[in-house]
């Protein structure tokens, strides 16, 4: 059976998300990213994008309300959606039956990661990485085994293979919690590097559950490679969701995909395990899915303006700051261990600056000295960022 090819983003006529709305605009949202600080601070910190909801999703929305269809959710209209986009776009075939709901993906993650790991196993994470890896599983009582990105922030098969050799000692299960593409550093792995941690999974007998969930904001010049659809991963889960791509955090939902050899495993976890998912948020991902691809094409090509812009502003502005351009993810993971700001440069240009950003050392190993800023903002934003950040070093001296 010959595979679809992998979508390739053309242009499009849809007009950049990101310039629609204007600062005035922003102000009225009474979420996380625009209420916790107060109105002089520029938010660039958390997973929200400033753009408002595609047309496809807002008008099923909007027709669901209408009907009053706010009830729960059931059948398999979002597993069908991701099957289409999966296809489409990275020539990956899912089953809906070896699907599950979940509320999102962290929640999802903890789900897949009881079906294969107890009490006191470990679970192996590549610092520096998204925080809740560490809270969720050490919330639930598993053990963290360490394998940090090198420094080129890609993954450093030595050390994952020698934190598989420890997280298995005594035969003990364990899994490996896969952040593809990486949050913050928003690197894209390979498919030879994933086809790599598939053998080494194989030989010491790791289950990989891999966080998808930045997936489709790859950018040009890289491509997603799903974990589940490489040589010797169909033992493995993917969590995938529409929620960042479309920015949809609010209206919860999630979907666990197994590989073909995890299916059963999968077929074991609890039906209570996704009553959290919302049935709008059901309606609005689905809808993303099927019909968001041109909107998510206009996103990306204005990610990919931000992400030029900023290292050029980077460049002229904060010379000693190091950064390498994400290949994926709206985020950028700024190294500021020059400026000698300390170990939490955020919380210098928070004070001095008024721009929050996000802490590096939330993010484990390797964060101290750096911050992560969200580009998914307009290039007005950006500018105006960069501009206090810049003037907050001087203003310390």
């Amino acid at each position: 059976m010959t595979l679809p090819q992998p979508h390739t983003p053309g242009r499009t006529s849809t007009p950049n998300p990101l310039t629609l709305l204007t600062p005035a605009d922003l102000r009225r949202r009474t979420s996380m990213k625009w209420r916790t600080h107060p109105e002089d601070v520029l938010p660039l910190w958390v997973a929200e994008m400033d753009v408002r909801p595609a047309e496809p999703v807002a008008r099923a929305l909007t027709e669901a309300v209408a009907l009053g269809d706010t009830g729960y959710p059931v059948g398999t209209v979002y597993a069908d959606a991701l099957a289409g986009f999966a296809a489409r776009r990275w020539g990956w075939r899912i089953r809906a039956d070896h699907t599950a709901l979940v509320p999102d993906v962290m929640l999802g993650a903890v789900e897949v990661l009881k079906l294969v790991t107890g009490p006191g196993d470990a679970v192996v994470v590549n610092p520096p990485v998204y925080p809740p890896f560490h809270a969720f599983v050490t919330h639930m009582d598993r053990r963290i085994a360490e394998a940090p990105l090198g420094a080129d922030h890609r993954l450093d098969l030595r050390a994952l293979e020698s934190a598989f050799a420890r997280a298995t000692g005594g035969g003990r299960p364990a899994a490996y919690l896969l952040c593809n593409p990486h949050n913050p550093t928003g690197t894209v792995h390979t498919r030879a590097e994933l086809e790599r941690v598939a053998e080494l999974a194989g030989a010491y007998g790791v289950r990989v559950v891999s966080d998808e969930i930045h997936a489709p904001l790859v950018l040009p010049g890289a491509d997603h490679v799903p974990y589940p659809s490489v040589r010797g991963a169909g033992d493995a889960f993917a969590l995938l969701s529409a929620s960042k791509a479309w920015n949809l955090a609010g209206l919860k939902a999630a979907l666990a995909v197994a590989g073909p050899e995890a299916a059963e495993d999968l077929a074991r976890m609890p039906e209570e395990a996704g009553h959290g998912a919302s049935h709008l948020g059901v309606i609005a991902h689905s809808a993303a899915l099927r019909e968001g691809g041109d909107w998510l094409d206009a996103l990306l090509a204005g990610l990919d303006e931000n992400r030029r812009l900023l290292a050029d502003l980077l460049a002229r502005r904060l010379p000693g700051v190091r950064h390498r351009p994400p290949q994926g993810t709206y985020l950028a993971w700024l190294d500021c261990r020059a400026l000698g700001l300390g170990d939490d440069p955020a919380a210098v240009f928070l004070e001095r600056g008024r721009v929050a950003l996000s802490s590096g050392p939330d993010f484990g190993t390797g964060g101290a000295g750096h911050v992560r800023l969200n580009l998914a903002a307009s290039p007005e934003v950006l500018i105006e960022a960069v501009r206090r950040m810049a003037a907050a070093l001087r203003h310390r001296l």
